[in-house]
């Protein structure tokens, strides 16, 4: 049997120990980390997370001694990527990403990383005069001319694509062109909790995004809460001033009569009564020119009193005219002329009164009718 070392076996217990008294352990790519950086976080991050590198054979002998503790840790095994370190955290694996991701700073490309997504030179100008640069930005793939006396590229170029090796050449470009795609800081892989591991795309979340989404759920709850008529102190205001909406709409649509819709009832029958109007094209009276016909009527009799004479009288004369034989008639005869006369002035004022309360007993009798029908309907209450 081999010898194990007296520092392996401590340094395993060390990594038992603490899997023990922190409950979410991640793993983190400390590849291509600067020393001076990595000693600046290792200040920043103390008190919050605990850090441990060694040996990936150490720390899988350690997932294996915790495993009956922990369900399902030795997964974590397949995110030992680059150089794999164990962090551990009482806070959540999503804050623990998040205090890493902010860490992280952006560095130059160096010759044999590895890109961590499409590396892009943009169309423009370069602050570089023509000469040698424009074979050395050519040897990297990117299609340049002269403008304004200025070197410029000419369109967007992928220079390295996501998972492959950045070449000497495009690193150089990149660095003369000021583009710096690597990030230099702890790259969170991924981190048990209660059994469960959370892998980096779950664990690279946008916070905005996270809000917006959060935001868009809030609504949409909302939505459906105010359109089933679920009652709730967000939305009770809204629904009681739909419900008194529509109990109006209701109301005016059906001629229900009721002190709270009165107004739009009579605004709704004067329309319906205009509409009426100019459809079948009847003339209305204006109240002023009614009365005035009404005192003309009953000044009539008088009128006509006045115009029968003069036509007796002319028929009178127009009678005496050719017959001058004839004997001028007696006084007596005048007088019984006189009150012919009178009476026919009576009986035709008779005839007028009778007349217009005839009109209007037909005219109440109308209004009579109207209300029994609007009764009948349901229009008109007692």
């Amino acid at each position: 049997m081999a010898h194990i070392s007296e520092f392996k076996k401590k340094t395993v217990d060390d990594v038992v120990k603490l899997s023990k008294e922190y409950p979410i352990i991640g793993v983190v790519n400390m590849e291509n980390l600067p020393a001076p950086q990595l000693q600046a976080m290792r200040a920043e991050l103390r008190g919050k997370v605990g850090l441990f590198m060694t040996k990936k054979t150490l720390m899988k002998v350690a997932l294996e001694k915790i495993k009956n503790d922990k369900k399902g840790i030795e997964a974590l095994e397949e995110h030992f990527d680059g150089m794999p370190a164990l962090i551990f955290t009482k806070d959540s694996p999503f804050k623990l990403s998040r205090i890493l991701r902010k860490s992280r700073t952006p560095a130059p490309a160096k010759a044999g990383q590895i890109a961590p997504s499409d590396i892009v030179v943009p169309k423009g100008p370069t602050p570089f005069a023509p000469g040698p640069i424009i074979s050395e930005l050519s040897s990297a793939g990117l299609k340049v001319g002269v403008e304004s006396g200025k070197v410029a590229v000419k369109e967007d170029t992928v220079v390295a694509k996501k998972g492959e090796k950045i070449t000497g050449k495009v690193a150089e470009v990149l660095t003369r062109l000021g583009i710096k795609p690597m990030e230099v800081g702890l790259g969170l892989m991924a981190a048990y909790e209660n059994g469960t591991i959370y892998q980096k795309e779950i664990l690279d979340v946008d916070e905005q995004h996270y809000i917006n989404n959060v935001n868009l759920a809030a609504l949409q709850s909302f939505n459906l809460a105010f359109n089933i008529t679920y009652i709730t102190k967000d939305n009770a205001k809204l629904l009681i001033g739909k419900a008194f909406t529509d109990a109006k709409a209701l109301g005016i649509s059906q001629n229900i009569i009721d002190s709270g819709i009165i107004d739009e009832l009579l605004a709704k029958a004067e329309r319906s009564m205009l509409s009426l109007k100019a459809v079948a094209n009847i003339e209305t009276i204006p109240p002023k020119e009614v009365k005035e016909e009404k005192a003309e009527a009953a000044e009539k009799p008088a009128e006509k009193k006045e115009e029968i004479k003069p036509e007796i009288k002319e028929e009178k004369k127009s009678a005496k005219e050719p017959i001058q034989e004839i004997k001028k008639e007696e006084p007596v005869k005048e007088e019984r002329q006189e009150e012919k006369e009178s009476e026919i002035d009576e009986k035709e004022a008779e005839i007028e009164e009778e007349l217009k309360k005839a009109k209007e007993e037909d005219e109440q009798k109308k209004v009579e009718d109207l209300a029994k029908e609007l009764l009948k309907k349901g229009t008109l209450r007692k």
